[in-house]
C-alpha cells in the first residue's frame, strides 16, 4: 500500500492509495513535534504502508518523516526534490525555488487535463502556476484567504476571527458577513482577473483549474469556468510515484 503526504505550511494531507485513492486525513503542521510524536499522530494512516511518496515545502519535516518511515516501517520515502522524474519542466530563474507542491500539481494537470493550464492552489499563499507544454512557466505568490483572514483579525482592534461562510451577496450589513464577503468575493474576483491576465500575457486559451484547502470556501462563488480539483497534489504524487518505479 502506497501513502501519499502532501506537507503543508498549515496542514500536512495524507491518503492511502491501493487501487484507487482512499480518505483524505488531515492535521495542523506542527514544526516542534518529534519523530515519536508524528508517529503516535498518523500510525493509523501509515500502518500497513509498503511505500511513501512526499510532497514537502516544510524542510524542517523532511528529516522527522523521514526517520519516523525509516524506525517505524522499514521505509525510505520519496520526496519530490532533484533526481526525481515528474514529468514537468521547470523553466524559471532558479527551478529549486520552485514548491514539490507546485510541482506535484502540475504533474496531476498534465496526466489528467492536459499540457496547459492555469492551476490556482489555495492554502497558507495563494499561488498562480501557468503550465504550457508540460513546461511551468511562470508562477505568482500572494498571502492565501486564511492567511489574509489572520492577519486581518489581528491588526483591527474591533474585529475577532470567524468561521467562514459562503456570502449570498457582495455588501453585507453585519460585521462578520461583510468579512465573508469582501474576503471571499474578493479572492474568488481576483482570481478570475489574475487568470484574465495570465491568459492575456501567454496569448492562451488554457483552462483554469483550482485546488487546495482554502478553495472549499470560495469555491461556489466561481461564477465562470474553472474545474474544482480538491485532490490535486495527492493525484499528483501518485503519477510522480509511478513515473520512479524501476
Amino acid at each position: 500500500m502506497l501513502v501519499v503526504i502532501d506537507i503543508g505550511n498549515s496542514n500536512i494531507v495524507l491518503s492511502r492509495y491501493t487501487d484507487k485513492l482512499g480518505p483524505t486525513y488531515r492535521f495542523t503542521t506542527d514544526k516542534t513535534k518529534s519523530v515519536d510524536e508524528y508517529h503516535v499522530l498518523l500510525k493509523d494512516v501509515l500502518d500497513g504502508a509498503t511505500d511513501i511518496m512526499v510532497s514537502s515545502v516544510v524542510p524542517e519535516l523532511n528529516i522527522i518523516i523521514k526517520n519516523l518511515a525509516l524506525k517505524y516501517y522499514n521505509i525510505n520515502p520519496m520526496f519530490i526534490g532533484p533526481g526525481i522524474k515528474t514529468g514537468v519542466k521547470i523553466i524559471v530563474d532558479n527551478p529549486k525555488e520552485v514548491g514539490a507542491d507546485l510541482v506535484a500539481s502540475a504533474a496531476a494537470v498534465i496526466a489528467e487535463y492536459g499540457d496547459n493550464a492555469i492551476v490556482v492552489d489555495m492554502g497558507t499563499a495563494t499561488t498562480f502556476t501557468y503550465i504550457e507544454q508540460k513546461v511551468i512557466k511562470g508562477v505568482a505568490i500572494m498571502a492565501g484567504l486564511i492567511t489574509q483572514r489572520d492577519a486581518l483579525v489581528k491588526h483591527a482592534s474591533q474585529l475577532s476571527q470567524f468561521e467562514f461562510k459562503t456570502p449570498t451577496k457582495v455588501l453585507a450589513t453585519n460585521t462578520v458577513d461583510c468579512l465573508n464577503a469582501g474576503l471571499l468575493y474578493g479572492h474568488a474576483l481576483m482570481i478570475k482577473g489574475m487568470a484574465e491576465q495570465i491568459r492575456k500575457e501567454f496569448h492562451t486559451d488554457a483552462p483554469l483549474i483550482v485546488t487546495g484547502g482554502a478553495a472549499r470556501f470560495v469555491k461556489d462563488l466561481f461564477e465562470y469556468d474553472v474545474t474544482y480539483d480538491e485532490f490535486l497534489v495527492l493525484k499528483g504524487l501518485l503519477v510522480i510515484h509511478q513515473k520512479n518505479q524501476n
